[in-house]
């Protein structure tokens, strides 16, 4: 068959590919900047917030990887990948209206298990739709304009409830309810996520599987054409999952680490089971593509580890941080509390806003240095960012270690998925960047179930600490994107 090169999108089309994302990151914007503050007001102590927090890795295990397997395979009326975005925009706006509403500190936890669900479902489509869009020479620019939307709109979100405050909407509540500013920014929210993503599905014709192929990407392959691959080491991961949950059993540890124990125990069973019965299927498949990632994955996969391992630190943890050495502040019925955690929503909107602006950059640096060296270089920002959260207290200069944290998270959001999109077969971007997002969720999914424990045990009383840790894991990603090997280097 003749090939063809997918042709170049114009400012316009980039634009409308990755507009959707707007919507996507407003809604992870307030759930990143706020949840921890709702979970507060109705009850949970700083210890317990990483626990209530595990929906969103345990949530992502499991929908990232079958929903890319489905979208590569999803050839219909309505395209390839934009049913998934467009059902995870009706689905993330029901939650974020029923989250703030709930009351009740379970069900509020339950909203947010719908809330990261929903946004998975919608967000890894997304991904791969760039990679689908355009051509590989212009897949940095498009990864920086998505990760300008993405700063954009969680600016928007972070900073919703400190403008409604300022608008006179009142940012404190009675014990158990949430505040009307918080829960007018979600009401917002909701609309704009589905607003933002009907403009990109409406807005952009994807290729036909004809038009695919055409272009050298096979359209997609059929299942069981091509050998799977059964991993030999299941019996590794059952032996160090059971050792985990006996080790909690008999020492008493944090009960929290049974989730992390029983999910290594369970993907060490399915790799045994899959190997024994020579199953076939979409587990069969997801297994098989995470047993032959490309080299230049697998590199990257330690770094992403280490990466959101302190993203997640900074999300959970700033909140109390803040509000507690910046405005002396435990009690979150009072102002100074509240008016704390507005101010982290202002922080995490000023950092947003920094990676906007420093997402036009990174081609220009890559250019120079490239991607790899580029993105270790951010990352080794992002953790000076951390260590001047550890030590800095006034407010306003709590803005500096948020430019150093904006221009990591600028290079986080691109720098993997360029050098990931030139060395994955085009008709597998949505399987392997599900896959490769297992990599964002692990780390998540360690520090729900251990930083609760790690903080009664070593600093009951001191949350700032978490923030060195934070410092210590980025600089660790910095340090193993120096192993990633691009294509053609």
């Amino acid at each position: 068959m003749t090939t063809h090169q997918k042709p170049q999108q114009s400012f316009w089309g980039l634009w409308n590919v990755s507009f959707g994302f707007f919507g996507i990151q407003l809604a992870f914007g307030l759930q990143n900047a706020n949840v921890s503050r709702i979970f507060q007001s109705l009850g949970s102590s700083v210890d317990n917030l990483a626990f209530l927090w595990i929906a969103g890795p345990v949530t992502g295990l499991i929908v990232q990887p079958l929903i890319g397997h489905y979208s590569d395979r999803t050839w219909g009326r309505f395209g390839r990948r934009r049913p998934y975005f467009v059902a995870g925009a009706v689905l993330s706006a029901l939650a974020l209206l029923g989250l703030p509403q709930a009351g009740v500190l379970l069900l509020a936890a339950g909203f947010l298990w719908l809330l990261d669900a929903s946004l998975n479902i919608a967000m890894e489509p997304f991904r791969a739709f760039v990679g689908d869009m355009t051509p590989a020479d212009q897949r940095a620019q498009g990864f920086a304009l998505q990760t300008w939307f993405i700063g954009a709109g969680a600016v928007i979100g972070s900073v919703l409830p400190a403008l409604f405050t300022h608008l006179g909407i009142a940012n404190t509540a009675p014990e158990g309810v949430v505040p009307d500013s918080v829960r007018l920014s979600f009401f917002i929210g909701a609309a704009a996520m589905v607003l933002a993503v009907a403009w990109t599905a409406f807005s952009v014709r994807e290729y036909s599987p004809e038009e695919m192929a055409a272009f050298g990407g096979a359209s997609h392959a059929a299942p069981g054409s091509q050998p799977l691959a059964y991993s030999a080491r299941g019996p590794y991961w059952l032996a160090l999952g059971a050792g985990l949950l006996a080790l909690v059993a008999e020492m008493g540890l944090d009960k929290q680490l049974y989730v992390l124990g029983g999910g290594l125990a369970l993907f060490g069973l399915a790799q045994i089971g899959l190997r024994a019965a020579r199953a076939t299927g979409a587990l069969a498949e997801i297994m098989s593509d995470l047993a032959q990632m490309p080299a230049q994955m697998r590199q990257l996969a330690v770094a992403q580890f280490f990466t959101w391992t302190a993203l997640f630190i900074l999300w959970i943890y700033t909140t109390p941080v803040v509000t507690k050495y910046a405005f002396g502040a435990v009690d979150t019925i009072g102002a100074a509390y509240n008016a704390g955690a507005d101010w982290v929503g202002v922080m995490f909107a000023f950092y947003n806003g920094v990676a906007a602006l420093a997402a036009f950059l990174l081609p220009v640096l890559a250019k120079r240095i490239g991607n790899a060296r580029t993105h270790a270089l951010c990352l080794l920002g992002g953790g000076v960012g951390f260590l001047l959260l550890l030590v800095l207290r006034d407010q306003w200069s709590l803005l500096l270690p948020m430019v150093f944290v904006g221009i990591a998270w600028a290079s986080i959001l691109a720098m993997p998925y360029v050098i990931l999109t030139r060395v994955l077969p085009p008709h597998k971007f949505g399987i392997y960047i599900g896959v490769f997002n297992v990599f964002i969720v692990v780390p998540q999914l360690m520090v729900a179930t251990i930083m609760g424990g790690v903080i009664r045990s070593f600093f009951p009383a001191d949350p700032k600490w978490t923030m060195l840790v934070g410092a210590i894991v980025m600089a660790a990603a910095a340090l193993a994107m120096l192993r990633v090997r691009e294509e053609g280097a």
